[in-house]
């Protein structure tokens, strides 16, 4: 069984051109503003698009041809801030650049709002982005971490605590520790009853499967985690052998409602409410003609970073394709640029 994180790629990807049904919210995916008039100034400047702001990431599409879009999750996001950009739309102007990383590329966005005197673009992505960025307990595994306050658990907005299971043994040393479970409507926390700091938050976000398991300590409880984590495995001894099934059963239960409707934890409200995204889609027309052309272009080519090159470096010999070509930027190889290209 897949967790919902290995499944979840939203704000985790920079994609370009995809489709109508990818620009459609996933389960758990909220759209907070909606800004027309917005101008891709790095790709498609001149081109007028509408710049959708969800919990997850930013969607812009050209409002002339929908089907010219990108999507960039919020987990790519390496810096955000507003300088001048030179607009075919609204000439010098103030934009928003938004610096991303994704799979070793470096991408580099620029949009600026067609209206003037109008900082809605700067404010709703800015704090849209800084409220994904203080809620990851929400969505990652976390170790170690400042859990416990006087014995209970710090909630999180929205969280709720159903079950609390005392005298639970984490089996992830050689003699066992003992410890205190607490199972909410987000996460399962768990941590030493010695020891607060020691501690794990596991969101149902990133469980993969939930199971009973035979081990050296007898039936012990096993938690896997999904891949973006590392694929952990965690086990956990619950006595009697009742006691350990109500709770393999309760976890499994809200694990399950949890998927159907994720708790992503990006709490932030626009004053005036945005129109719902079916209201705002528009059909990507198939045209009834067939472009031969032999030349290759790739829609992220105008996106990429390259630190303001001003000119080309020196040419290197390549043992690997019998040529010369430019000498690589530090950090990148052939093979990289070729799985990029793929």
């Amino acid at each position: 069984m897949a967790s919902t994180a290995d499944s979840l790629w939203e704000d985790r990807d920079v994609r370009f051109d995809i489709s109508s049904q990818q620009m459609k919210m996933r389960p758990g995916e909220i759209l907070i503003d909606c800004l027309d008039s917005i101008e891709d100034t790095k790709g498609n400047n001149g081109d007028k698009g509408r710049l959708l702001v969800t919990n997850l990431r930013i969607i812009w599409h050209s409002i002339a041809l929908p089907r010219v879009n990108l999507s960039v999750g919020y987990n790519c996001f390496v810096n955000i801030t507003t300088r001048m950009a030179n607009s075919k739309l609204r000439g010098q102007t103030e934009a928003l650049y938004i610096l991303t990383r994704c799979n070793a590329t470096r991408f580099e966005f620029i949009f600026t709002s067609v209206v003037p005197g109008s900082p809605r673009l700067f404010t709703s992505v800015i704090a849209v982005h800084r409220a994904y960025e203080t809620s990851k307990m929400y969505r990652d595994l976390k170790l170690r971490c400042a859990l416990i306050q006087n014995k209970q658990l710090r909630l999180l907005p929205k969280e709720q605590v159903y079950d609390k299971i005392n005298g639970v043994w984490n089996l992830s040393s050689d003699q066992g520790n003992l410890g205190t479970f607490f199972i909410t409507n987000v996460r399962i926390v768990w941590h030493a009853n010695m020891n607060d700091s020691f501690n794990v938050s596991i969101p149902y976000l990133q469980i993969r499967s939930v199971k009973i398991r035979d081990s050296r300590f007898g039936l012990a409880l096993v938690i896997e985690s999904s891949q973006t984590t590392g694929g952990y495995v965690l086990g956990f001894k619950i006595d009697p052998p009742e006691k350990l099934q109500d709770a393999a059963k309760e976890i499994n239960s809200l694990h399950k409602v949890y998927s159907v409707n994720p708790i992503f934890g990006v709490d932030y409200e626009m004053e005036e409410k945005p129109q719902r995204l079916e209201d705002l889609t528009v059909e990507q027309v198939q045209d009834d003609v067939e472009i031969e052309s032999d030349e290759h272009t790739d829609a992220f080519v105008a996106y990429f970073a390259d630190g303001n090159k001003q000119q080309d470096r020196a040419p290197v010999f390549s043992e690997e394709l019998g040529l010369a070509i430019e000498k690589l930027k530090e950090g990148f190889t052939l093979q990289g640029l070729w799985e990029v290209m793929g």
